[in-house]
């Protein structure tokens, strides 16, 4: 009630407002007096409290089923104030709806996100689907089709495949050695103040790096309980202390002139 004496302001008529006052007063009268009547009905501590509490719900049930039966009347007879009544909850409904409408809207736009993130992920998820099926479908038809011949020719090819490999790597290996660690007495040629460290009858004799490695290497392949080389005058000392030095080759624990190649596994 107040808040429909507070809008009104200008927009009512003035009879509108004195008849809005009126019914205002009429109401507050009419509030005080029940309030009044309450305060005198003083509860009688006397009787049960159980049996209080009996007799109140009777009576709300009672003025409930009366309530009930009356038929509503309307706050004011004038039309005016009723319009404007009606245009004040239309306005607040109106916002309340706005309101609700935004929170909705919002959550469809989120909802409309999360769909376009799952529908990229099942596309995703489809397509790997697809390529495991036509992998299994292709290792089927490769089931089908291998033979014994076809397996042993394939195993020819990988072991063809990897003596050429293996033959590059040699080479690789024989190219390093012979730019970096040129056979002893090559080297005594370039540097003649250094030719004095090798006897000359022996340069012919001696061993390069890449034949002691494979000698080594072969050793160890067909002898893998007996790995190790014994050392001779062919072998050029600088050689296998370098060997000896980078972790290369390990000397035998209870002779000098014997060594194997490191194990690198």
């Amino acid at each position: 009630m107040d808040e429909m004496k507070a809008k009104p302001g200008g927009q009512l008529s003035e009879a509108a407002q004195s008849e809005l006052m009126e019914m205002c007063e009429n109401q507050f009268s009419q509030l005080e007096k029940l309030q009044n009547e309450i305060l005198l009905c003083q509860p009688d501590f006397c009787q049960n409290p159980q049996e209080q509490y009996v007799n109140r719900l009777r009576a709300t049930k009672a003025e409930l089923k009366h309530l009930l039966t009356v038929e509503p009347k309307l706050l004011a007879s004038n039309s005016e104030v009723l319009l404007q009544a009606g245009k004040d909850e239309m306005l607040k409904l109106c916002s309340e709806l706005e309101m609700v409408s935004s929170c909705y809207e919002a959550k469809r736009d989120k909802l409309r996100e999360t769909k376009e993130l799952e529908l990229k992920w099942l596309e995703e998820k489809k397509q790997a689907l697809m390529a495991a099926k036509e992998h299994v479908e292709q290792l089927q038809s490769e089931k089908k089709n291998l033979t014994e011949h076809s397996v042993l020719q394939d195993t020819k090819v990988k072991i063809q495949k990897m003596k050429l490999y293996q033959e590059r790597l040699m080479e690789c290996l024989g190219d390093i050695l012979e730019t970096h660690i040129p056979h002893p007495h090559n080297g005594s040629t370039v540097n003649k103040k250094k030719k004095n460290m090798i006897p000359e009858e022996s340069e012919e004799d001696l061993v390069s790096v890449s034949d002691i490695l494979e000698l080594l290497m072969n050793k160890s392949l067909t002898s893998p309980h007996d790995p190790y080389v014994t050392i001779d005058n062919t072998f050029w000392p600088p050689y296998i202390e370098m060997l000896l030095r980078y972790g290369i080759a390990v000397r035998h624990q209870e002779s000098n002139f014997k060594i194997r190649l490191e194990t690198f596994y």
